[in-house]
C-alpha cells in the first residue's frame, strides 16, 4: 500500500530500461507482426481459427470459482469481492466468458495478454480490463513495468501488480510468452499458400494452366488480343467446362499438374493435422474425422482435456493467485476451474461411476445428483449406503439343463 501511494504521488522512481533481450528481439517481433504470418492472417486458416476457438471457448465456459480453505474442507468464497469478478462480470462491459474468451485466444495468436487491475478502497480486486498494444519495461529496481496509450492518448505506466499478465511458454527474455505461431510460422506459411492455391485454381474455373500454339508469327497486339479473348471466353468459374473452339491452327498444350496429380486435397489434411499438433488439439476436436469412432470418441475428449486444457487452466489459476491475491488470501483462498463436466463421459459411465462411489463409502448420493445438477432430494444420504447386508438364508439351487439336479428314485424315501 505504500508503495502504491508513492506511485500514486509520483514520488517511484522508474527507469525507461527495456526488458531483457535487447533491440533485435523486438525488432524480430515486430518483423514477425508486418510479415505474411501475424495473428490476423493466421485465423484466415481454418485449422488455426478451430485450434484457438476449442481452447478458448472451452476454458471460458468452464465453471471458474474462487475456494476458501476451511482446514477440513473447502467451500464456494461467494462473499469474497473477486469471486463476482472470476465467475460473473470482471468489468462493466465484458462477461466473465466474453472476457476469458478473449484472453485466451489472445495468449494463443500472440502469447501474452495483460489487464489491468483495479482494486477498491480495501485492496480487492474489483475489475479486470484489458490492455492492448503493451510495452513491457524493466525499471532500475529490477521490477517490471507495462505502458499503454489509453482511450484518451495519454501514456499510462503500471506497475507489476497493477497488471494481469497471462502468457504461453516464457521466451529467451524470462519476462514475454512466445507465441506458436510465431514459432512454427512456416507451418501456416504453408497452410496460408496451399489455400491460395486452391482459391486462385477455383477462381479460374479448376481449369489446367497451359499455352496457345501455332505455326504463324503473331505480332505483339495479337498475342495480347489473343490472350485477353482466351481469359474472357474460357476464364473464371462461370466459364467451367465450356468447350473451347480454335482456329487458325491454334493448339492447347497444359503444362501443369492437375490438383488430384499434385495430391492437393491431401495435402490439405496433412496441414490441418500439423496446426493440430502445433496447439496440441485432437484432429478430432476440430472436425478432422478420419481417425474418429464412436469407441474412442470419449476418450479423444478426455485426451482433450488432460493434454490440452490443462496447461491453459493452469495458467489462469496461477495467474490469479499470483497477482489477484495477497500472500495472506493464498494461505486461505484459491482458485479452480471445475471440469468434471467435460470428464464424465456418457451417461452409462457416469451412473457406473457414481454407483461404485456411493457403494465404496466416498461418494454421497447428495453429491452425485449436484454433480449431475439435480434438485437435492431430503434423507437421501441417510439410506443405507456401502455394501449390503449378507443374508443368512440359503439359496434354492438354480435348475440347470445343462446340469439338472439330482432327482430321488422312484419309491424312494425323501
Amino acid at each position: 500500500m505504500f508503495t502504491r501511494l508513492l506511485t500514486r504521488l509520483g514520488y517511484e522512481r522508474r527507469s525507461t530500461n527495456q526488458a531483457p533481450g535487447g533491440d533485435s528481439y523486438w525488432q524480430d517481433f515486430a518483423a514477425l507482426r508486418t510479415g505474411p504470418v501475424n495473428p490476423q492472417t493466421a485465423q484466415g486458416v481454418a485449422a488455426v481459427y478451430a485450434c484457438v476457438a476449442a481452447i478458448s471457448e472451452t476454458v471460458s465456459t468452464l465453471p471458474l470459482h474462487l475456494y476458501r480453505d476451511t482446514g477440513e474442507s473447502r467451500e464456494k468464497a461467494r462473499s469474497h469481492p473477486l469471486y463476482k469478478v472470476l465467475h460473473d462480470q470482471p468489468n462493466p462491459e465484458q462477461t466473465a466468458m466474453e472476457y476469458r474468451e478473449l484472453a485466451t485466444a489472445e495468449v494463443l495468436l500472440t502469447g501474452n495478454h495483460f489487464s489491468r487491475i483495479v482494486r477498491g478502497s480495501d485492496g480487492q480486486v474489483r475489475e479486470l480490463w484489458p490492455l492492448a498494444n503493451v510495452q513491457v519495461l524493466r525499471l532500475a529496481n529490477g521490477r517490471l513495468a507495462y505502458e499503454y496509450t489509453d482511450r484518451a492518448g495519454k501514456l499510462v505506466r503500471l506497475l507489476d501488480h497493477e497488471v494481469l499478465h497471462l502468457r504461453h511458454r516464457i521466451g529467451p527474455d524470462g519476462v514475454l510468452g512466445l507465441s506458436p505461431i510465431a514459432v512454427a510460422r512456416g507451418v501456416i506459411e504453408l497452410a496460408q499458400s496451399e489455400q491460395e492455391h486452391g482459391t486462385a485454381t477455383f477462381r479460374h474455373g479448376a481449369r489446367l494452366a497451359g499455352v496457345l500454339e501455332t505455326a504463324q508469327v503473331l505480332k505483339p497486339e495479337q498475342k495480347q488480343a489473343l490472350k485477353e479473348s482466351w481469359a474472357n471466353q474460357y476464364g473464371g468459374a462461370s466459364n467451367s467446362g465450356r468447350t473451347a473452339v480454335l482456329e487458325a491452327g491454334l493448339t492447347y498444350k497444359p503444362i501443369s499438374m492437375s490438383l488430384e496429380d499434385a495430391e492437393w486435397i491431401e495435402a490439405r489434411k496433412f496441414n490441418v493435422a500439423e496446426v493440430a499438433r502445433l496447439f496440441r488439439v485432437p484432429p478430432v476436436i476440430v472436425g478432422a474425422m478420419e481417425s474418429a469412432n464412436y469407441s474412442n470418441s470419449v476418450e479423444l475428449n478426455r485426451q482433450f482435456v488432460t493434454l490440452t486444457l490443462r496447461r491453459w487452466l493452469s495458467m489462469w489459476e496461477g495467474g490469479i493467485a499470483s497477482k489477484c491475491l495477497t500472500e495472506a488470501g493464498r494461505r486461505t483462498y484459491f482458485v479452480e476451474h471445475s471440469v468434471e463436466g467435460l470428464l464424465r463421459g456418457d451417461s452409462t459411465t457416469r451412473a457406473a461411476f457414481y454407483a461404485s462411489g456411493i457403494h465404496a463409502g466416498w461418494l454421497k448420493p447428495s453429491e452425485a445428483r449436484e454433480l449431475e445438477n439435480l434438485p437435492p432430494i431430503e434423507g437421501i444420504d441417510d439410506q443405507t449406503t456401502g455394501n449390503p447386508a449378507v443374508s443368512t438364508t440359503p439359496a434354492k439351487p438354480y435348475p440347470s439343463k445343462r446340469f439338472p439336479t439330482p432327482q430321488p428314485p422312484t419309491g424312494a424315501t425323501t
